[in-house]
């Protein structure tokens, strides 16, 4: 069996095996087997060992055939994509991370395209990219939330202006996530929780004033 049938094994075991050759060989002829299992792959450890694979190529190789997967139907393919690029770290594919990758209807894309932008994004990108992603607080349930709050939060201090519009909106589920990202901003010993939780007092607080 060669490395490019192991990759496809029943046996989830042999496909870290045949992931983990890819990567130490670093075959550059491997490059479009590899991608296209990242577009299938079921087990979330083989998956990160095929992007470690991928990140061991040249980067004149991975990167066009990555960027093309960003426009893939498959949202596993355009998630693992994101994730492997924001690996690979070149700054110049920020541009292929457009605003429907952001707003993807499909959780683990957007939260893998906000991770992959908050890396590449150069600096004079990231205060349109801070008022991009605060657009989304109070997107999802808590796990979205919490990788929306720790991208927004990864961006620094940019982010500040974006967070007080969201945090006077009139809907209680952006303005509580507003007010809790706030908190992780400027305490990031604070757990996520618990910043909700202070939000959310917050919130009904100013809801009591507004109505007195």
């Amino acid at each position: 069996m060669n490395l490019t049938q192991a990759l496809s094994a029943a046996d989830s075991s042999i496909r870290l095996k045949a992931a983990l050759a890819a990567g130490t060989h670093a075959d550059a002829t491997l490059v479009d087997a590899l991608i296209a299992r990242c577009a299938v792959e079921p087990d979330f450890f083989v998956r990160d060992m095929l992007t470690w694979a991928l990140t061991r190529l040249p980067p004149e190789i991975t990167v066009p055939r990555l960027r093309t997967e960003l426009g893939s139907p498959v949202a596993q393919a355009r998630s693992q994509a994101l994730h492997t690029l924001s690996k690979i770290g070149d700054s110049s594919v920020y541009p292929a991370i457009t605003s429907s990758l952001l707003h993807d209807t499909d959780d683990e894309v957007a939260r893998s395209a906000w991770r992959a932008a908050v890396i590449l994004a150069p600096s004079e990108e990231r205060p349109r990219l801070a008022a991009e992603l605060a657009s989304q607080l109070g997107r999802g349930d808590r796990t979205v939330r919490l990788s929306l709050s720790r991208a927004l939060v990864a961006l620094g201090d940019v982010i500040e202006p974006a967070l007080r519009t969201a945090a006077a909106s009139a809907d209680p589920a952006v303005s509580t996530h507003a007010h809790a990202t706030s908190v992780l901003l400027h305490d990031p010993e604070a757990g996520f929780d618990a910043a909700i939780h202070e939000a959310t007092r917050l919130v009904a607080l100013e809801y009591q004033k507004a109505t007195c």
